[in-house]
């Protein structure tokens, strides 16, 4: 069975004080479990139960495309090997979960050399896996449009400007995390749905050279289909910062609504790398985005432009929702917390302007 090695959209940073970069490489590898593996037959079994599917669903192209990305045994051990700009480099072995992750410095020459931009100021260099053994090591895109069909791609991103850290699921991508039947249905079952007019707000908002950066609690295995639904989507592309999910291949997806206990820790490794920049925190009032990015802001009170929740229909009162909102804002008065319900509510708003 060929192993399948999956890229992650990730950042390049420069180094202070010299001309070149920090790049980072990173992903996973994975071998597909066999068609008639116990493993499998039970986890569709147990998810054809949850989801009350049909033999029509399970079939249907959408269930076994976004199914396959869970069911699979991570490769540990496996030697990664990539090409850029006609180097060949080491990016080492994957871990015990199949993941690896790799630095590598590239001078100024180079960068400019390889780059490419796909808006004002948005600069992209891709690179291709180089198999161990060609015959048995299948590369896999995380892009389907954007990256050579072998590889993956590194976002170029100055010291200086602004970004824009947003979570994907109930802000940009409709997933109803609050419901777990749904949120099972809408990950699963159903194409990937937009929250409408947020790919112009963001849209508009990277035409003033603001980068992007999704932080969320979705799993690493739904990498290759959230890029494809942001490039669908209209939504701008940027690196990707998913959640490590450590389940065993046979368990059925019932816990993917899991607290974002690594959203914090994600955020602030962004803005650690780039000190100089601003950023505005972009998530929804469903979970905990709202004392997440509160917590980040009180300690990072100057990197941190302002907090935008999308404000969700819920069991809950609205005043109630508000009234802890409230609460959040005044426990962080330097930065400016705003609360929309649909994306009409942002059409005159803007993060701070790079120039």
């Amino acid at each position: 069975m060929p192993h399948t090695i999956a890229f992650f959209p990730t950042y390049a940073r420069r180094i202070p004080g010299e001309q070149r970069w920090r790049t980072t490489v990173a992903g996973m590898v994975s071998r597909p479990l066999p068609l008639r593996s116990h493993r499998r037959t039970l986890a569709v079994g147990v998810l054809k139960r949850l989801l009350d599917l049909n033999a029509t669903q399970i079939e249907s192209e959408v269930f076994q495309r976004r199914a396959d990305a869970f069911l699979f045994q991570r490769v540990a051990g496996q030697r990664v090997q990539i090409a850029l700009g006609g180097r060949l480099l080491d990016a080492g072995y994957t871990d015990r979960t199949g993941h690896f992750r790799a630095d590598f410095d590239l001078d100024d020459g180079i960068i400019d050399s390889l780059s490419s931009a796909t808006s004002p100021e948005c600069r992209w260099i891709y690179y291709d896996a180089i198999p161990d053994d060609p015959d048995a090591f299948e590369s896999q895109t995380a892009d389907r449009q954007d990256t050579p069909s072998t590889g993956g791609r590194i976002q170029i991103i100055e010291p200086l400007g602004v970004s824009v850290i947003s979570d994907i699921d109930d802000t940009v991508k409709v997933t109803n995390v609050a419901n777990r039947r749904e949120l099972l249905a809408n990950t699963l079952v159903r194409e990937f749905s937009a929250v409408p007019g947020m790919a112009e707000i963001y849209q508009r908002w990277q035409g003033r050279s603001i980068a992007f950066h999704y932080v969320s609690a979705s799993p690493w295995q739904l990498t290759k289909c959230l890029c494809g639904f942001l490039a669908d989507s209209g939504l701008p592309a940027g690196s990707m910062h998913l959640k490590l999910f450590r389940l065993k291949d046979s368990t059925p997806l019932g816990r993917l609504a899991s607290r974002k206990r690594s959203k914090r820790r994600a955020v602030e490794q962004i803005m650690a790398d780039f000190p100089e920049r601003t950023f505005l925190l972009v998530g929804d009032s469903g979970e905990r985005d709202p004392e997440v990015y509160a917590a980040i802001a009180r300690r990072n009170p100057a990197q941190v432009a302002g907090i935008v929740i999308r404000q969700l229909a819920a069991k809950t009162r609205p005043e109630k929702i508000l009234a802890r909102l409230h609460r959040l804002a005044q426990r962080m008065p330097k930065v400016s917390l705003r609360v929309f319900t649909t994306a009409a509510d942002l059409e005159a708003f803007f993060p701070p302007s790079t120039s």
